[in-house]
């Protein structure tokens, strides 16, 4: 959208210097952003104590999951024999 606004000079230069702008324009969309981003922060922030977060370590989230194809979660009974041999 085309819009002619008058900036004060010395905010223009300032903001010019304070970022790699090559055009007001870039420069002047660049300070729209940070505002719009800012507001969209403050509007997270005030959700602070309002949300339940479930953080489960990655470990147990991982073994939560369905079993691959061609592995059974079920616990594989191993002979007495085997385990005797593999202790010595």
């Amino acid at each position: 959208m085309r819009t002619n606004i008058v900036i004060e000079e010395a905010l223009l230069e300032a903001a010019m210097r304070a970022g790699p702008f090559k055009t007001k324009k870039e420069a002047v969309e660049a300070g729209l952003k940070l505002l719009a981003r800012k507001a969209a922060y403050r509007d997270i922030l005030a959700l602070h104590g309002k949300l339940r977060w479930d953080d489960i370590p990655q470990a147990a989230a991982l073994s939560a999951r369905e079993p691959q194809p061609g592995y059974s979660a079920e616990p594989v009974a191993v002979p007495e024999s085997t385990l005797k041999s593999r202790r010595k």
